[in-house]
């Protein structure tokens, strides 16, 4: 793609390299941006550099916040015994929008895939467990596994129930209403509430 300008050529770059957008749609949206005000375009710029200046990974669950510890796990109307365990900061999200849920979040950050080079140790995994062990901050007495129904996400839910069976603590999954091979992110806020209000015992 030849361009006019080498700024332009930058911004497009740039702009080409988030998820989704390719040279043609990061081409139109540098050249919107470039007709809208100075100030609108210094306010997204400031927006978009204090996701990494000023966003926090929540001590606890590992959630984006604003503070040290997010708001889900500071709320005192909280179900705090209660931990489920999810992939990402998406599927928080898509948990929280069915209303169904009222107990506390561990974000992994992924699931055990050794041919993407994902392991253990990549993993909030040994937090998860300190949690369990020490009861901190809260006593945990229901891990739910809410994880995808991949082999990936079957995989990790396997070694996740092995590593807190010691600890003699419920472990539960989602009822399977979300169809296998599926991520929560993009499952219906119907199915993924009536998966969660009727989470049944794990099984490995």
């Amino acid at each position: 793609m030849n361009l006019p300008s080498k700024i332009l050529e930058q911004a497009v770059k740039q702009l080409a390299t988030l998820p989704g957008v390719g040279k043609r749609s990061a081409l139109r949206y540098a050249l919107h941006l470039m007709k809208e005000d100075e100030l609108a375009v210094r306010d997204l710029s400031e927006a978009i550099l204090r996701l990494k200046t000023d966003l926090h990974r929540c001590r606890h669950c590992h959630n984006v916040s604003d503070t040290e510890v997010c708001p889900i796990c500071s709320s005192e109307k909280r179900q705090r015994g209660i931990v489920c365990v999810v992939e990402n900061v998406q599927d928080v999200m898509a948990l929280e929008n069915t209303q169904q849920y009222r107990g506390l979040y561990h974000v992994l950050g992924g699931v055990i895939s050794p041919i993407d080079g994902i392991g253990v140790q990549d993993l909030e995994i040994a937090s998860l467990i300190q949690r369990v062990e020490t009861g901190t901050p809260y006593p945990v007495e229901e891990v739910v596994l809410a994880l995808p129904t991949t082999m990936e996400g079957d995989t990790t839910n396997y070694y996740l129930s092995r590593q807190l069976r010691p600890f003699g603590v419920k472990v539960t999954t989602l009822a399977r209403g979300v169809a296998v091979g599926d991520s929560l992110e993009y499952a219906d806020e119907i199915t993924l509430g009536r998966s969660i209000a009727h989470r049944i015992p794990f099984e490995g």
